[in-house]
């Protein structure tokens, strides 16, 4: 049920983030007087739909995304590249004046200056600019949420946890057999045989004041093979439990958590810390941003490379798939389920749930700013070079060039669109068929 919840709460808040970049190109194209026709959460069949004034508000049957449909998004061919007598056209001339037409089919007689394409170039740029800017917005708010309003989880001195066993390179969590017993080549841990609970706060090792659970975790590591005492607050009680830490060769694992297959040696005690959050500054909330933003900037990068390794080490290799990467709204939709299911305290949930729509916004910013059509980075860069041949024609004393005609990349945003339905639809068939699991 829990996770049907998760699952539920999170589409919310992706069909949020759609509405919300929707709306940040609706709203300058009214502001700036264009005809604004449809404003539509979802594609395929619509699911309800409504018309206040000019505008057909509605969802429709797949939430993959969303449009704002303007009037004259196309440019009319210029008269002197008009034919002076009708030719045979190619496939791409014919799906391009196909479109054309259509486009200026929806303008009437009234409509004249409600055009997208007779916008100034800044106005243009604004209105494409408008739903990244939305979806920047909303990361913005949300992560100043977590960080300021919930703050980060850091480990605490409290035991959250005592492991049973000590781990082995078969037996990587130390958790006991369905017989009660440890694994063979695995013994009970310091921590279980000292009879250490969870809830006791680590105060002091050997008489050192502990600072923090890295200070500790150092401590006991460096303590194998010998004998430790530990001063411990147990339910305001204050105790002293001496502790033979073992030295054992745990397995190694990677920044992703991932067992390597090496083993370390080192001090055990089998204890897990439980998790404080730490409120961080306003000012902390940029710094925090910036380093997921080029974390972003490098996962776009090396999106065609994840996805080739998605196709032939999981969905054809069978392997598990990882964990950073790519994912489907369905994705993550699901992994918001898992988090809801997570027997967790309802805060640090709550934190998941803002970091993981926070970092999607975030996503979807940098992503919608690839310089290329049909993204709205494409349109972008299309206004831009039309004010630089503006401007260049300008400087040589020559008449204005008009629009730049944006019907010619269509081809080009055919051949995009169709790629990124085909990427969409390999990766929510792994999210169906091999999802991420965070367990």
């Amino acid at each position: 049920m829990l996770q049907l919840v998760g699952i539920l709460i999170f589409a919310l808040l992706i069909a949020m983030s759609i509405a919300l970049h929707e709306f940040g190109h609706f709203l300058p194209a009214k502001k700036f007087g264009v005809k604004v026709t449809e404003f539509m959460i979802g594609f395929g069949p619509a699911i309800w739909t409504r018309i206040k004034g000019e505008t057909r508000y509605g969802f429709k049957l797949v939430p993959l995304g969303g449009y704002v449909r303007m009037i004259g998004m196309l440019p009319p061919v210029k008269e002197s590249e008009q034919p002076a007598e009708p030719v045979s056209a190619g496939r791409f001339a014919t799906m391009i004046a196909d479109a054309r037409q259509q486009s200026l089919e929806e303008v009437g007689p009234e409509d004249h200056d409600r055009v997208f394409y007779r916008l100034p170039v800044r106005k243009r740029v604004m209105v494409m600019l408008g739903g990244p800017l939305m979806n920047l917005i909303f990361a913005t708010v949300l992560f100043s949420i977590l960080l300021i309003g919930i703050g980060l989880p850091q480990p605490s001195l409290t035991v959250n946890s005592v492991v049973p066993c000590t781990p082995s390179v078969e037996h990587p969590t130390g958790a006991t057999l369905p017989s009660g017993n440890c694994p063979s080549g695995t013994t009970q841990t310091p921590a279980m045989a000292a009879g250490l609970k969870p809830g006791d706060v680590i105060e002091a090792v050997n008489a050192n004041p502990a600072q923090d659970w890295d200070s500790v975790s150092t401590a006991l590591r460096a303590s194998g093979g010998t004998t430790v005492t530990l001063d411990l607050s147990r339910a305001g009680q204050s105790i002293q439990v001496p502790v033979d830490v073992a030295l054992i060769d745990r397995p190694e694992y990677d920044q992703m958590g991932e067992a390597t297959g090496a083993t370390v040696a080192g001090g055990f005690v089998g204890v897990s810390p439980g998790v404080d959050y730490v409120r961080q500054s306003w000012t902390d909330v940029p710094a925090f941003m910036w380093d997921l933003t080029t974390a972003s900037i490098g996962a776009l990068i090396s999106l065609p490379v994840r996805l080739y390794e998605l196709v032939t080490q999981t969905l054809i290799g069978g392997k598990e798939r990882a964990i950073d990467g790519p994912v489907s709204v369905v994705g993550v939709s699901r992994i918001g389920g898992d988090i809801a299911a997570m027997d967790e305290p309802i805060v640090g949930k709550i934190s998941t749930f803002i970091a993981l729509a926070a970092s999607l916004n975030l996503f979807l910013f940098l992503f919608n700013l690839l310089p290329i059509p049909p993204l709205d980075g494409g349109h972008i860069a299309g206004a831009l070079y039309e004010a630089l041949r503006r401007s260049i024609a300008k400087v040589r004393g020559r008449p204005d060039p008009g629009p730049v005609d944006v019907a010619r990349l269509l081809p080009v945003a055919y051949v995009v669109a169709i790629a990124l339905v085909g990427m969409g639809a390999i990766v929510i068939w792994a999210d169906l068929v091999k999802p991420i699991s965070l367990g």
